[in-house]
């Protein structure tokens, strides 16, 4: 089986830090523990708002050498600031003030020609992009048409039936459906939203799925156990799940690591 690898999105760290308006926690410290236990890159979502990262986060992570996976709303601030400080990726996500955290996945059936605009702008400054997407046939198939690379399936409905115990098997099947429907247009498929520890295990054997992006558990289970054992246990869970090791994928952190960009 492909191997699988882990973004760790590092966003409630900056939600921590900011409920002092200092440094502590710092994000790139935070970074470079969890590619020194295991995740193969860093995600974090500037929102407009500036809720918890900010733009001196996120330059400071590129500078710092993580490969950084910037989440976005698809608007033209963002976009320009895609442009000028070009990231390894980008994902489009979408994006409500009063949302406490993304609700579902962008509507690119009607919105695809202005998504096709800035796909192609980021793409031009050599960002792989992404769309953020409901496991949808229809909203894949209008992803490829964009010109993405890659599509992300939202899982927070399969996490909320996994957590209520009530039609978990009709939402993984919609998972697997959706990775198949991306596999056959062309695209890579990453999933994330609402993972953990007891419900990864299920998305990680769906195999055209190359990578998890996973954040607020991880940095919630931190508080109990650290944060480098609960990303190093997460890696574990999902490499087993795959059905071997994917050894080389993780990082140590350092010019070595699997997160940085040497």
């Amino acid at each position: 089986m492909r191997p699988l690898r882990l973004g760790v999105n590092i966003d409630h760290v900056a939600t921590l830090r900011n409920a002092r308006f200092g440094d502590h926690p710092n994000v790139v410290a935070a970074a470079g523990v969890v590619c020194a236990h295991g995740a193969d890159g860093i995600t974090v979502h500037l929102r407009e708002d500036r809720r918890h990262i900010r733009d001196d986060d996120v330059v400071a992570l590129m500078e710092a050498g993580f490969r950084l996976n910037l989440e976005m709303a698809a608007c033209e601030e963002m976009v320009a600031i895609a442009e000028r400080l070009r990231p390894a990726a980008v994902c489009f996500v979408p994006e409500r003030r009063e949302e406490q955290t993304t609700e579902g996945g962008l509507d690119v059936v009607t919105s695809k020609e202005t998504l096709r605009s800035f796909v192609g702008r980021v793409r031009a400054v050599g960002c792989e992009v992404s769309l953020f997407v409901e496991p949808d046939e229809a909203q894949i198939v209008a992803a490829s048409e964009t010109g993405a690379q890659v599509v992300e399936l939202h899982t927070g409905s399969y996490a909320l039936s996994a957590d209520e115990g009530v039609h978990e098997g009709v939402q993984l099947a919609r998972l697997a459906e959706a990775a198949r429907v991306a596999e056959e247009a062309g695209l890579s498929c990453h999933a994330g939203h609402g993972l953990d520890f007891d419900n990864v295990a299920a998305v990680a054997r769906i195999e055209p799925i190359e990578e998890l992006n996973i954040g607020y558990f991880l940095v919630g289970q931190a508080l109990f156990d650290s944060l480098g054992e609960v990303v190093a246990k997460m890696k574990g869970v999902m490499r087993a799940a795959r059905g071997g090791d994917d050894k080389g994928l993780g990082g140590l952190g350092g010019a070595e690591g699997g997160g940085v960009v040497s």
